[in-house]
């Protein structure tokens, strides 16, 4: 008698001999955040990035005791270290030293480094907050719009091309020329910032609210939209647990680009003079300062606007990379 060809009952024997001693491996589910947290991980150039954005971050939340180690008071004037003649620092690279690792201002004598850490402070706060402000307009008139349609779609959208239209740059120079040095407990720098704040969100919120609008009117088709709304649940449940989670990606994504611009807005009015009054310090209100004094101490002016280069520069690196670690279609 011949053996069978196929003896399955040898082979299910054989291999549950090979696995007898061996645990079964669970499968393990991973969450979309999980998987692109893997993904950023990856990206070596965005982590850079996201590092110094971190630090750039402590740098402005610890600038007093950054100060206090590394430098002198922001408004502290030295003299002594100004050149009585030309009105410029002492010594080479715009008195670079042990004692004043940026130099100092010319005419005044005022520590940059000190400038420097405290001016992150205040555009970091202003871009931040600004953002804020725009993501939290956009998203809520973005869903809205997205989801009812009708009349209040076409209402929200004729508002978000008109804001897109307005000269933005113009209105905020001619509304600080006309605001009060004190309103609502604030003075000075304060009512420059929080102006700054309210319009540059204020305009920047038709940016994200057309992107949320768009992925909100996609979203609002999808089946197990369809499946809550038989079910019977209401406007509020549909609107806040099935479409929100699902928009927080693009929202991130976006916020995170939208931060770099919003520090070169803030450079920009500083330098024209529409943003914080001296004696607070900002980069823009100093690269406005080193354009009389650029050839004799063209130091001054090439620190902050590195400080401004080197803070767009993180925040777009990182941006990209989160960008790409949401995008489910991305190689990356």
């Amino acid at each position: 008698m011949t053996a069978p060809l196929h003896d399955t009952g040898a082979a299910e024997t054989a291999a549950v001999d090979v696995t007898a001693g061996a645990p079964a491996k669970a499968i393990e589910g991973r969450s979309p955040w999980r998987i692109a947290w893997v993904r950023l991980r990856r990206d070596r150039i965005a982590l850079a990035g996201g590092v110094v954005v971190l630090l750039l971050v402590l740098v402005a939340v610890f600038a007093p005791l950054i100060v206090s180690l590394l430098g002198h008071p922001p408004n502290e004037y030295h003299e002594e270290r100004i050149d009585a003649l030309f009105g410029t620092p002492k010594g080479a690279w715009g008195g670079i030293d042990k004692d004043f690792l940026f130099g100092v201002e010319p005419v005044n004598g005022r520590d940059v480094f000190s400038r420097v850490v405290y001016g992150a402070r205040v555009s970091l706060l202003v871009a931040f907050l600004s953002a804020v402000v725009a993501v939290v307009v956009g998203t809520v008139l973005g869903v809205v719009a997205g989801y009812f349609g009708g009349w209040i779609d076409t209402v929200v959208s004729r508002v978000m091309d008109v804001l897109l239209s307005f000269p933005q740059l113009l209105f905020i120079i001619a509304l600080v020329s006309v605001m009060p040095n004190s309103l609502l407990g604030l003075s000075g720098s304060g009512v420059r910032m929080a102006v700054l704040i309210l319009v540059i969100g204020f305009f920047g919120w038709p940016y994200v609210g057309r992107i949320v609008r768009g992925q909100t009117l996609s979203l609002r088709e999808r089946e197990y939209v369809e499946a809550a709304r038989s079910l019977g649940a209401g406007r509020g449940y549909i609107l806040f647990r099935e479409l929100l989670p699902n928009l927080v990606a693009p929202i991130t994504v976006y916020a995170t680009l939208m931060i770099p611009t919003n520090v070169l807005n803030e450079a920009a009015l500083s330098f024209l003079g529409a943003g914080v009054k001296s004696p607070t310090s900002s980069w823009g209100q100093m690269l406005s300062k080193a354009v009389t004094t650029y050839e004799s101490d063209p130091v001054f002016m090439i620190i902050p606007g590195l400080a401004i280069f080197v803070t767009v520069l993180a925040f777009n690196l990182f941006g990209d990379g989160v960008r790409d670690a949401l995008d489910p279609k991305g190689s990356r």
